[in-house]
């Protein structure tokens, strides 16, 4: 076996998975488990698929602000090493004593007390996650991007499927490129759906399938494009942007007819799946790389 950093001579090197909601973590605990690790998998109550049982060697299953708990379980274990995976539901964080019903432990309410308590700190995304990932630094854990260990689920530039793009549809994407971008910037959201260059739904706290059944409602005759991008900032070892067959199928039933994605930085799970779906609903999948929306930029 190979020399990997944090494991030891004869025996698997051990890696700690922090299982949201979603395929993605599934799918990075068998590549975890196909490259040799020994997988110690932290699965946040009422997100994680219990499908993960099956694949890693052992499972915890927590609530979301138990963080003195999850991290007791990784020392436990000896794990030296974490990475992320899926989704958290932000919507149970938002109202009223919302927090308080996670039952927060004192390590959590040490730690987010002025994100839910003083409110002196927001509670954008990148703000609670990169929080979440200094505390693991100070208790001797490492987190590294999930992507690290399966790099072929960041989708290629290139049309993917569906019918060729045409000049207003490409029109359409640079003008949701742009926006999806500044948004991103200010960690509100990465996804934009438009038609004929006109904001239709612009992703917050409702995350990418909400953000597309809202354009459906305020675009009944359909035909929109949806673009997902990650952010200008983005930290690769948490909320990379993921798209799956749920989200292709909330597309179609909304009735959008084009679905960008940014080449090199976003997640395709079920790659395959997702293609063939594609093509069968006619819906022009495709990836586009930073550099051709910044040459499409100039050139208007």
């Amino acid at each position: 076996m190979s020399n990997v950093a944090g494991s030891t001579t004869g025996l698997l090197p051990k890696i700690g998975l922090v299982a949201g909601w979603g395929r993605f973590p599934v799918v990075i605990a068998a590549a975890l488990k196909q490259r040799g690790y020994h997988v110690c998998c932290l699965g946040i109550k009422d997100h994680a698929d219990p499908a993960l049982r099956q694949i890693v060697d052992d499972y915890c299953e927590l609530g979301l602000a138990k963080i003195g708990s999850h991290l007791k379980y990784f020392k436990q274990h000896a794990i030296r090493k974490i990475t992320m995976a899926g989704k958290i539901d932000k919507v149970r964080l938002i109202g009223r004593f919302a927090w308080i019903k996670h039952l927060p432990d004192l390590t959590a309410i040490r730690t987010f007390y002025h994100h839910f308590y003083s409110h002196r700190r927001d509670r954008c995304d990148d703000t609670l996650l990169r929080t979440l990932v200094e505390l693991a630094a100070r208790h001797g854990l490492e987190a590294v991007p999930a992507t690290d260990f399966a790099p072929e689920l960041l989708v290629e530039a290139g049309r993917l499927a569906g019918p060729r793009l045409n000049q207003a549809q490409r029109r359409d994407i640079q003008f949701a490129w742009s926006i999806a971008k500044d948004i991103g910037r200010l960690d509100i959201g990465q996804t934009v759906a438009v038609n004929g260059q006109a904001a239709l739904a612009i992703e917050a706290i409702e995350g990418t399938d909400e953000c597309i059944r809202r354009a459906g409602k305020l675009c009944p005759s359909g035909g929109f494009t949806v673009v997902k991008v990650a952010k200008p900032q983005q930290d690769m070892r948490f909320d990379v942007p993921t798209v799956g067959m749920g989200t292709l199928q909330t597309v179609v039933e909304a009735g959008g007819r084009v679905l960008a994605l940014e080449a090199g930085k976003t997640i395709l799970i079920d790659h395959k799946d997702a293609v063939r779906f594609a093509r069968r609903h006619n819906i022009s999948l495709v990836a586009v790389h930073r550099t051709e929306m910044v040459r499409s930029s100039k050139a208007a």
